[in-house]
């Protein structure tokens, strides 16, 4: 799935998301640097093999159109000084979501600031807020090309109307249709815990799922679902498969 203009693009994370968006974009046609906190030599070869380019962080942001990170949301504030020295033209992209057990006690996004404004406030730079709402199973194996019966699709929200419409023409090149959701203020209603947040939803579906979202409603709905994955984790036997994790959130968040 080739695009017809190819970006440069910067990568900052391998976990789940970040290499599978190497790929994707890489093999899209995308000129795309990847790194993470380890260094370039910790990069599996399958994350290159579609023609991503290992480096280090502050390679991988250099001379690039568009960055994605996609990293922890605790580790936001530590890329702030690189991001800052982007010259403002750079499209930025954040793939993170709030997790407490994992991202400890964030006073702002507890007490009610949502977390992308929080995530462009600590950059102090606009961001697009983008595959956050897409379980990293179903972003590797249900991408297909535009037109595709039953594409799912992926919400985009950022406050510069240029910003995320160039960011949704990169959710249409990783294999899923971009969906407007409109302003960070509004991006709530993709975080865990509202009916859209891994639920593989279809363009048709995702319009309504987003208006439903109940605000007061996210952080015990995404606690309930951390608790019962926790639950099921064990050997390989019994940990919960990708099926499982769609199921339960849209038991849980729909």
């Amino acid at each position: 799935m080739k695009h017809t203009e190819s970006r440069r693009i910067g990568i900052l994370g391998t976990g789940h998301i970040g290499k599978t968006l190497a790929r994707q974009l890489a093999s899209a046609g995308h000129s795309v640097k990847v790194a993470n906190s380890r260094g370039p030599e910790t990069i599996a070869a399958d994350v290159l093999e579609t023609g991503a380019v290992a480096t280090d962080a502050a390679t991988a942001l250099r001379d690039v159109q568009w960055v994605i990170l996609s990293v922890p949301l605790s580790r936001i504030a530590s890329l702030a000084s690189l991001i800052r020295e982007l010259p403002e033209e750079v499209i930025i992209a954040d793939t993170s979501n709030y997790y407490p057990h994992r991202d400890g006690t964030l006073d702002a996004i507890v007490d009610g600031q949502v977390e992308s404004l929080w995530v462009a406030e600590t950059l102090g730079r606009p961001i697009v807020k983008a595959w956050n709402a897409i379980g990293s199973d179903s972003l590797v194996k249900k991408a297909l090309p535009p037109g595709s019966p039953n594409r799912l699709a992926i919400p985009v929200a950022g406050d510069l109307a240029d910003h995320r419409q160039a960011i949704m023409q990169l959710v249409n090149d990783s294999g899923f249709d971009p969906y407007d959701a409109g302003s960070l203020a509004e991006s709530w209603r993709q975080q865990p815990g509202a009916p859209c947040y891994c639920t593989d939803l279809t363009r048709d579906e995702m319009g309504a799922a987003l208006a439903s979202a109940e605000l007061s409603r996210l952080p015990a709905r995404r606690d309930i679902a951390v608790s019962a994955i926790q639950e099921r984790m064990g050997d390989n036997k019994s940990n919960p498969d990708a099926d499982y994790l769609v199921g339960l959130h849209r038991v849980l968040f729909m």
